[in-house]
């Protein structure tokens, strides 16, 4: 029986759940000295969340005719690196958060120099993921890590642009430049990380789908934004109003709750048609934007 896109959506968390945990075990497997840090790590992997960008990851391969094990390194070093940037982000040198996924803070956990040492950790295990899986070409994989490398690098710049603006006044066009490189950097990898699984590719499409992310990180940006004043702590697992009580410039702040509703579901809307000129059936990338684009947390 053919599933259902909500079901195949659950197919890939648990899948990248289940991967994510293998690759957090395989760390001083040789039986050499370990320390707490594998612990400190696994506690902030393995607590769950959306799993959207290696979902993405996953969908987007999967149109392209990728057998799903050759993904799993993609899908899992994503999400590595997003979690890395949420540990340090929360850190109470950036944006001082003491809940994530409904828990403590790994640094309220742990300790801060701790949840420094456990996201620099994920990070570089993110590449190293990548560049030992022979399953995957040489060639493929050099390129699978120089734009994991371009993309981890302009989200942590936009996180510093981020912190340089709390409390100044700002226009939306800087904000968008903000959220395009502190967040949508991130879902363009993904993205395109599926695609350029496939060593046949075209560069048309490849193009369409580098405007598709662009559209749908932004979005995913002001919906957050939004959601962070309208949702709940419960559903969020977070505090709420967490960058509004930190004077941070947000969408809301500049545009309303209305106006940026108006703003994330046109740009989502965008995204759909950008797809339509895609080179292969587009429905399961479709779905799940649309997903997206309903989502409460």
């Amino acid at each position: 029986m053919k599933k259902s896109p909500l079901e195949i959506l659950d197919v890939y968390r648990e899948r990248v759940n289940s991967r994510l945990e293998y690759y957090l075990a395989s760390i001083c497997s040789d039986g050499s000295y370990q320390s707490e840090l594998k612990g400190v790590m696994s506690y902030s992997v393995l607590a769950g969340g959306k799993r959207f960008r290696p979902i993405l990851t996953y969908t987007v391969a999967d149109m392209y005719g990728v057998d799903i094990s050759k993904v799993d390194s993609s899908a899992c070093a994503i999400e590595l690196i997003h979690i890395y940037s949420l540990i340090h982000d929360d850190l109470p040198a950036m944006d001082d958060d003491d809940m994530r996924h409904n828990q403590p803070s790994c640094h309220k956990k742990f300790g801060e120099a701790q949840a420094i040492l456990a996201g620099d950790g994920l990070q570089v295990l993110a590449f190293e993921v990548i560049s030992s899986d022979e399953l995957i070409s040489h060639s493929i994989r050099v390129d699978l890590l120089k734009l994991l490398a371009v993309s981890a690098y302009n989200m942590a710049d936009g996180q510093s642009i981020d912190l340089s603006v709390v409390s100044k006044e700002v226009d939306i066009a800087l904000l968008n430049q903000i959220h395009q490189k502190k967040t949508a950097s991130l879902i363009n990898c993904a993205v395109k990380f599926g695609a350029l699984l496939n060593p046949n590719i075209s560069s048309k499409d490849l193009d369409i789908l580098d405007s598709y992310s662009n559209h749908i990180g932004l979005a995913y940006q002001v919906q957050d934004d939004v959601l962070d004043i309208t949702s709940t702590e419960e559903v969020l697992g977070k505090r709420q109003n967490s960058d509004l009580n930190k004077a941070k410039p947000t969408y809301p702040t500049l545009l309303g709750v209305d106006e940026s509703i108006k703003v994330y579901k046109n740009l989502y809307k965008e995204a759909l048609e950008v797809i339509t000129s895609l080179s292969i059936k587009n429905h399961p990338l479709r779905e799940l934007t649309e997903k997206l684009m309903g989502r409460s947390f």
